[in-house]
């Protein structure tokens, strides 16, 4: 997808002076920057320090251990899945191809890589993943744990490959920062899994193009960081790879400058990235859980090093902890919130490995865990590795006695009720800073899960470039369980990271402590002078989630839609859905009634225009069924919706 001068126009409205200064400053390095590539200065006599603690390896469960090996044995066969595409090519990867779509980006001067436009490159995020070395972790974790010198061999293979492929500031992977962050970081976690074996020296501190390739990362970095209306968790994944590489590839004379910065750096973006409750400011869940995981993993390098870190650092992640800990369902599933690429910062483990339960069970190691938190079933192998390197914290710091259900700084809500029924509503700001990028056009919606399964569903993010048609579909209102009025989305898309017009919402009423019921009310000015509002109650004895939306202003067509999860199969008679799904080999119902007022009917996979389906991970979806009440108001109207769990 390029960008039209149109974009460029809605783009530079949304920064603030400040940030057009330092583009401007950009623009100017970048064209200096062209005309010679500087050379490394010498080092000499490096070694690498950076080791793990001895018994941390013993430390590791067998049953992680295990499935590591499963992954890293299929991954030695050359086959490897990014984003719901399978590649059997990965024992001699090409590194810039993108098998989606067939293409190979250019390897052009990075400044000049178009990666937004498909067309001319790919699949830019298909392209960049394998870049990120996060499946050469893995490996060089098999060795480390098994000993196997084969899974040295082939993690130190692709490095040679990827080196020699792409030179310095020689296409798309010299594009974007968060992929040289994020690449650093695994760099760091390769060379301390693979020291015990041989050929680590000479793959590393004795090799003159991995040094090139370190030191001009952490150049890159340093020269064009993410800024103003982007400093988002990408400005996060530059600076925890920079601090990494810095302390534990801390050999040149710009290392203490760089790392003194980067420690700087994160701290500041820590805690922009972070309401005070702990809950990340893109109000996109999956970005909350890489934001934490980037920072977990930089103070653990800092720590490693003997770098004092600032104890805001440390609380901005140990209030991350809590939230999520807080906010998950029984089955450790945090909210579908927001934009979601399954961006990881620091992979040691397989991926059956549940990700959430992973992080919790690292700050039950580093920070300890609280009496409310949920129990983490399993065990992982990034854990005990990456405890091993950090200082623990959190002795007399005030922590939550019990467990929140409302964050409302970030104005999200977790209603609970009997049988693991749980609501999550939203009342929270349009997304982060003045691009909002990752925020979807959702105010006011709900998601319902019961027992850990998506009942009324948030239908997830799909993709990002490429598909224009989709990515507007997903991140609409009519995408989310939430109230559209005249066909048009609550807040204003200029583009596919880009919100020109913010719904402003505004939470009435919290009740989670009530006897008989736990309620959430909440409005939203998004098409003022119309105005919806709307009110949520999750009723113990009825085991009920009833939904009042209450709609006042002039005469306007409004649909009313609810989104059910994949594995949910819905009967609709006029007004009237009965629901049934299996979970765990039992059958499970429910029976959702809809307002009498609107005209239902049910979609399924449509694609013109796309309704009716579901997300479950970055370039994957699947058909599910979305129930839309179509009708007009004029004054005011409330139309009730109660969805009522059997048994």
């Amino acid at each position: 997808m390029s960008m039209s001068a149109g974009w460029y126009l809605r783009r530079l409205s949304r920064m603030g002076p400040r940030e057009v200064g330092g583009r401007a400053v950009d623009a100017v390095r970048r064209r200096r920057w062209r005309s010679a590539l500087p050379e490394r200065p010498p080092v000499t006599g490096v070694r690498f320090t950076a080791v793990l603690p001895e018994g941390a390896l013993a430390a590791v469960d067998p049953d992680a251990l295990k499935r590591l090996v499963a992954e890293a044995d299929r991954l030695m066969s050359g086959r490897a899945e990014f984003f719901g595409v399978v590649r059997d090519d990965m024992a001699d990867p090409d590194w810039q191809f993108d098998p989606k779509t067939g293409r190979r980006a250019p390897l052009d001067h990075a400044f000049d890589v178009p990666y937004r436009d498909e067309e001319a490159v790919g699949d830019i995020k298909q392209i960049w993943e394998p870049s990120r070395h996060q499946y050469l972790t893995v490996l060089a974790a098999a060795y480390a744990l098994t000993g196997n010198d084969r899974y040295a061999e082939r993690a130190a293979a692709h490095l040679r490959s990827w080196w020699e492929a792409n030179p310095p500031l020689r296409g798309v992977h010299w594009v974007s920062g968060i992929e040289l962050g994020i690449r650093l970081l695994s760099w760091v976690w390769i060379r301390r899994l693979l020291d015990g074996w041989a050929g680590a020296p000479a793959l590393f501190e004795e090799n003159p193009v991995a040094l090139d390739q370190i030191w001009h990362h952490q150049r890159w970095l340093a020269a064009f960081p993410s800024r103003g209306s982007s400093a988002n968790n990408h400005a996060v994944a530059e600076a925890a790879g920079q601090l990494a590489a810095s302390c534990a590839f801390g050999w040149f004379p710009y290392s203490p400058r760089w790392r003194a910065d980067a420690l700087r750096d994160l701290d500041r973006h820590l805690r922009a990235n972070t309401f005070l409750s702990g809950i990340n400011r893109e109000l996109a869940s999956e970005y909350h859980g890489l934001v934490l995981e980037l920072g977990l993993a930089a103070v653990a390098e800092a720590d490693a090093a003997g770098v004092t870190v600032p104890a805001t650092t440390r609380l901005v992640l140990l209030r991350m902890t809590d939230a999520l800990a807080a906010v998950v369902d029984n089955r450790l599933r945090p909210p579908r919130q927001g934009d979601a690429d399954d961006g990881h910062g620091l992979v040691l483990d397989s991926p059956d490995t549940d990700r959430w339960g992973s992080l919790l069970a690292t700050g039950e190691a580093v920070f300890g865990r609280l009496a409310w938190w949920p129990e983490v079933p399993g065990a992982d192998v990034r854990t005990p590795l990456l405890a091993s390197l950090t200082e623990p914290y959190g002795e007399g710091v005030a922590r939550p006695e019990s467990r929140p259900a409302h964050f409302a700084d970030a104005g999200l809500t977790v209603l609970r009720g009997p049988g693991d029924i749980w609501c999550r509503c939203d009342g929270g700001p349009h997304g982060f800073l003045s691009i909002a990028a990752h925020a979807h056009a959702d105010a006011l919606s709900v998601e319902v899960r019961h027992d850990g399964v998506d009942v009324l569903a948030d239908p997830g993010t799909y993709c990002y470039h490429g598909q224009p048609e989709w990515r507007s579909y997903f991140r609409s209102t009519l995408g989310h369980n939430t109230l559209e009025a005249d066909g048009r989305d609550q807040s204003v898309s200029g583009g596919p990271f880009l919100w020109t017009r913010h719904a402003v919402t505004r939470v009435l009423k919290v009740d989670t402590d009530g006897e008989k019921a736990a309620r959430w009310c909440a409005e939203h000015d998004g098409y003022r002078p119309l105005l919806h509002r709307r009110q949520v109650d999750v009723t113990y004895e009825s085991r009920e989630v009833r939904i009042t939306d209450t709609v006042s202003g002039d005469r306007r067509e409004v649909r009313l839609a609810f989104h059910l999860g994949p594995s949910v199969t819905a009967e609709l008679e006029g007004s009237r859905a009965r629901l049934t799904w299996t979970r765990d080999g039992e059958d499970r119902s429910a029976v959702l009634g809809l307002p009498d007022g609107l005209i239902w009917r049910a979609h399924r996979g449509e694609s013109d225009p796309p309704l009716g389906w579901y997300s479950p991970g970055f370039g994957r979806k699947v058909p599910s069924t979305t129930l839309v009440g179509s009708g007009s108001v004029d004054g005011t109207a409330e139309f009730i919706t109660v969805l009522g769990f059997d048994g």
